[in-house]
């Protein structure tokens, strides 16, 4: 039986006349790393500033191990690190000194885990450099050093990689992979960028206008339709027409002018080039795929909304 670090029932947040979350619930297994995925507006936001007490919920509670965040905020929020947002900073000070102003302001007096958190985010060798001279990425890494300074249980991050660049992304991506796998923390990470949240979540969460469409393992989702076949031909409309009518084959669609996603299997990837072939249809590429989170997310929210 799975054990829940974090539990959300029937979550409902309204601003004036729209409901940005709607009777929403979300279940994050300990240890693992959750990723909360949606287009911008889908109330991914709002979900996490309703698990840090940062709005009040209209209904609905979030709990950490059992104990309630709205009635138990200070019990129940000690156990976490969370960058929500831009994080801020003062940029006159060193990474270190905007770090021991945080441990003041925390009242939490270690201050040799600054140390350790720099060197974890590969900061320490950067020490005496002002954070008005960070990259986008340092920055990054810091506001996640200042989130695991008082070693949380659970870390939190709100669109965690927006405005890096690839490398950044990398760096970041490793990171959290470290924290969790090494460390142990509960990672929750709300994002739009679906290709990155298929490398990293354990489970995703999507979410869509307000809505909650599915919770599902990433394991999951590679396993259900877990392959097609994916033809570049030069006449997407006449290789449709033989599939169909020739080959019998119903479950493909047409991505493009050059590209058709095949679902059913019942024919191999060289007997439909075969066919194709033999009435004149250039094929370019035909190749076996393995169902992507995109993929599987524009299935599951055009599903919803029918």
């Amino acid at each position: 039986m799975k054990e829940y670090k974090i539990v959300g029932e029937h979550l409902t947040k309204q601003y004036k006349n729209r409901k940005v979350v709607n009777d929403v619930s979300m279940h994050v297994v300990n240890g693992e790393i959750y990723g909360l995925v949606g287009p911008n507006g889908a109330g991914k936001s709002t979900m996490l500033k309703m698990l840090l007490n940062l709005t009040k919920p209209d209904m609905g509670e979030f709990t950490i191990d059992g104990v309630s965040v709205q009635k138990n905020g200070y019990q129940t929020l000690r156990k976490v690190g969370a960058i929500i947002e831009n994080p801020y900073f003062y940029e006159q000070l060193t990474g270190r000194e905007n770090l021991e102003l945080h441990c003041e302001y925390m009242g939490y007096p270690n201050l040799e885990e600054i140390d350790k958190v720099l060197g974890l985010v590969s900061l320490k060798n950067i020490d005496g450099k002002h954070v008005s001279q960070y990259s986008i990425g340092m920055k990054q890494r810091l506001a996640i050093a200042r989130a695991i300074l008082t070693r949380p249980e659970i870390l939190i991050l709100d669109e965690p990689i927006n405005g890096l660049d690839p490398d950044g992304i990398i760096e970041i991506r490793r990171l959290i992979q470290e924290l969790n796998k090494e460390h142990g923390i509960t990672v929750i990470i709300s994002s739009h960028i679906l290709s990155e949240m298929e490398l990293l979540a354990d489970t995703v969460g999507i979410m869509k206008d307000g809505n909650m469409i599915q919770e599902i393992s990433m394991k999951d989702i590679h396993e259900q339709n877990a392959a097609y076949i994916e033809i570049e031909t030069d006449n997407a409309e006449k290789a449709g027409y033989i599939l169909d009518e020739i080959l019998q084959i119903k479950q493909f669609r047409v991505i493009s002018d050059g590209i058709i996603q095949v679902f059913d299997l019942s024919k191999s990837g060289k007997e439909i080039s075969s066919a194709l072939m033999k009435y004149g249809i250039g094929v370019e590429s035909i190749q076996k795929k393995q169902n992507s989170l995109e993929e599987f997310f524009f299935k599951t929210t055009r599903r919803s909304l029918a």
